[in-house]
């Protein structure tokens, strides 16, 4: 009876961290669809490669901040989590500074290029970056104590701020790459500010402040391995936008985000049970071993991969109506290769649960490993093919570096577990996955 109600709590908890997810998402996948219909496929090129450098400042923040964050607030500072937030709060200004003079520059350079929709694309990132950033940080808190109510709540007001916005922005003939983005930041700062009110009075005092210095350099020391592996994930999935724009056209670049659009519920709603995931991956590392966390990798891989399937069984099924309703027509020249899209993203879901093992693990240089290989080879592949076929061998390009992402990853854990354990072989070991309990937290 209390491992069911454990098990209920915990999937109302992983329900309302999909919800949390699904919304902000949600309302940022509405803005790329309204975009790819309402522009250009040039300008709508234009925002895909503008994307593709948002998207790095995310994964670099995720590997400096809110990775190091879910495994050191789940161990290390668990006791100190009010002194520990204090101290990332000021690393997060610092770095939110230097995001915004380097895009900004970025935008002024684009702009002398005449590339207007590229300028204003940057500059808009310069601006919501920070406060995007900002939201995740604060939402990570609540995460960390497993209580994902608060941030669920906070994303249903930036999914009305944002639909608002949208509607204004349509009503006046402004809804542009730059004032997409500036909507993003704007509803973040708006669905934030009553978190960290929340958040500061519910984290208990701590009695030994965490020191600026020492959050840095623990995060350092975890997150210049998680960063370098960022930026190779970010090579095989993103460089292919500015590869495609430079040897077949803006609009081609367009037609690919349009396609990797599909994917991304996959992606953000596994992302949005990672949240949760991973604390609970450091803490099972940390009660069972290596055993338990190579068991909790299986569980993960398969009941993600399962996931994929299906959506993607339904969506290829109802192809040619889901680019028909989403884009209204336009795109449809390149429905044909959604099948590659949908392999790659299956493959990625398998990558998650060896990828997010070794990371319980504190081993983010494992993870770098996997992912330079994977961006090497796919790099090195990839080029000469986008050259030859366009977007389809850039779509295969990026297929073969998920791919490449599980079979290194999985390699590598297997190895970590039979030097641990040699005695236990990871195919032997039969998997318990055990719920803490989590009376203390606030639902």
């Amino acid at each position: 009876m209390i491992a069911q109600n454990k098990l209920v709590r915990w999937a109302t908890k992983g329900g309302l961290a999909v919800i949390d997810q699904g919304l902000v998402t949600g309302s940022n996948f509405l803005i790329s669809i309204l975009l790819a219909r309402w522009m250009t496929a040039e300008q709508y090129g234009a925002y895909a490669v503008a994307f593709a450098v948002y998207l790095l400042i995310i994964m670099l923040y995720q590997s400096l901040f809110l990775e190091p964050m879910a495994v050191f607030g789940a161990s290390t500072y668990q006791d100190r989590l009010r002194s520990y937030f204090k101290s990332l709060w000021s690393l997060h200004l610092g770095t939110s500074l230097v995001i915004f003079v380097v895009l900004m520059v970025s935008a002024r350079i684009a702009f002398q290029l005449r590339a207007g929709s590229l300028g204003g694309a940057l500059a808009g990132i310069a601006i919501a970056a920070p406060l995007v950033l900002m939201n995740w940080l604060v939402k990570r808190g609540f995460y960390l104590q497993l209580s994902p109510a608060a941030p669920a709540a906070a994303a249903v007001i930036y999914c009305a701020l944002v639909l608002a916005g949208l509607a204004l922005a349509h009503s006046y003939r402004l809804l542009s790459p730059f004032s997409a983005l500036l909507l993003m930041g704007f509803a973040s700062v708006g669905s934030t500010i009553p978190l960290i009110i929340y958040l500061m009075r519910g984290l208990p005092l701590s009695r030994d402040p965490v020191p600026l210095s020492d959050a840095w350099l623990r995060h350092w020391s975890y997150g210049r391995w998680a960063l370098a592996a960022s930026a190779l994930q970010w090579v095989p999935n993103s460089i292919f936008y500015p590869i495609l724009s430079s040897f077949s056209g803006m609009a081609q670049a367009g037609q690919l985000r349009a396609l990797m659009n599909f994917s991304a519920p996959v992606m953000q709603g596994y992302a949005a049970l990672l949240s949760l995931l991973l604390p609970y991956a450091a803490r099972v590392h940390q009660r069972q071993g290596t055993a338990g966390s190579g068991a909790l990798s299986r569980q993960i891989s398969w009941l993600f991969v399962s996931g994929a399937i299906v959506y993607w069984c339904v969506l290829l099924l109802f192809q040619g109506p889901a680019f028909r309703a989403l884009y209204s027509g336009k795109y449809a020249e390149v429905a044909h290769l959604l099948p590659i899209v949908a392999l790659g993203s299956i493959l990625w879901s398998a990558y998650v649960g060896p990828a997010t093992a070794l990371r319980a693990m504190e081993s983010p240089a494992s993870i770098l490993v996997a992912v330079g290989i994977a961006s090497v080879v796919s790099v090195t592949v990839g080029v000469p093919a986008t050259f030859v076929f366009g977007i389809k061998g850039a779509l295969w390009a990026i297929t073969l570096s998920q791919g490449l992402f599980f079979a290194v990853a999985l390699y590598l854990l297997r190895q970590r577990m039979n030097e641990a354990v040699p005695q236990a072989p990871l195919l032997n070991f039969r998997p318990t996955l055990e719920f803490p309990t989590d009376s203390g937290s606030n639902d």
